[in-house]
């Protein structure tokens, strides 16, 4: 017998961007949101019956929809207001989860002020959000950065392993740290403030890198994962990937010229791929 197993379907890279206007200035945000609906729609795939399926081009235009009825401004809020209006319309579906990438523009600076009204797009780094819930459950929220790209010029080293006959790696004392920090959280509460929550996190995370000798990206994930987690009691748990983004000294002997740590060729790939997950323990 073949069967149906699990399934769901939804709505991905729908682009937003949405101006709070204010007395004081706007609030921008750039969100591509992605929706997903499970639920009772076994007669659609065995009989192609539509009589319970949502159209997906709905769901777009439900995004904007809701943008425009939201007060929210952190991507959390908005996805809950998303979720709670899919949820209340449809009752043929059985949970919803909304995954929202968030780009960052920042204000522009002009005389030596934040200017109310004009931003300038930051770097590739995106802050992400997941928010899912059954039909009269309670939201589990996952939210994170991805692409959070960051160098040490000192203060890195890697001494101390394994060598055998296919080794060329030498030891060093003093390198470049370069990573593309990727994170994601669980947080233990979903009535939170998710922006000052967020910046927290990233906060922590960015002066322990900053601050730390470091030894090994192993040593250096696990010492963010924990500052981070001490300085927020609402996450139970981050998973973080660092991949090491090679920097390779270049020989300059054969030019006759000495090379103290100054000059570099930054490679993508291959790149080494570190990953942890830093909880709490009871």
């Amino acid at each position: 017998m073949i069967e149906l197993a699990e399934n769901r379907y939804g709505k991905s890279r729908v682009r937003l961007m949405k101006v709070t206007r204010g007395p004081q200035g706007n609030h921008l945000c750039e969100w591509t949101v992605q929706v997903l609906l499970t639920g009772d729609f076994d007669t659609a795939h065995y009989d192609g019956d539509n009589s319970k399926i949502l159209p997906t081009d709905t769901m777009k235009n439900t995004v904007y929809s809701v943008a425009k009825r939201s007060s929210a401004t952190s991507m959390e809020d908005y996805a809950k207001d998303l979720a709670d209006f899919l949820l209340g319309r449809n009752p043929q579906v059985s949970s919803c989860a909304v995954s929202i990438e968030g780009h960052i523009w920042k204000r522009l600076t002009v005389a030596g002020k934040p200017h109310p009204t004009s931003f300038i797009r930051g770097s590739g780094e995106l802050a992400t959000t997941t928010v899912s819930r059954a039909q009269g459950g309670m939201f589990a929220i996952s939210s994170g950065l991805s692409n959070m790209v960051v160098m040490k010029t000192t203060d890195s080293g890697f001494e101390g392993y394994i060598k055998d006959d296919l080794t060329t790696l030498k030891e060093t004392s003093d390198r470049l740290f370069c990573t593309a920090v990727a994170a994601e959280w669980h947080y233990t509460s979903a009535s939170l403030d998710f922006d000052a929550t967020r910046d927290k996190l990233r906060e922590a995370m960015l002066a322990t890198f900053a601050d730390h000798r470091s030894k090994s990206v192993q040593e250096t994930l696990y010492a963010m994962g924990k500052a981070a987690l001490e300085r927020v009691p609402d996450v139970d748990h981050i998973d973080i990937v660092m991949p090491n983004k090679h920097c390779l000294l270049i020989d300059l002997a054969r030019f006759g010229q000495e090379n103290p740590n100054e000059i570099f060729v930054p490679t993508d790939e291959p790149a080494g791929h570190i990953e942890a997950r830093v909880r709490r323990t009871a």
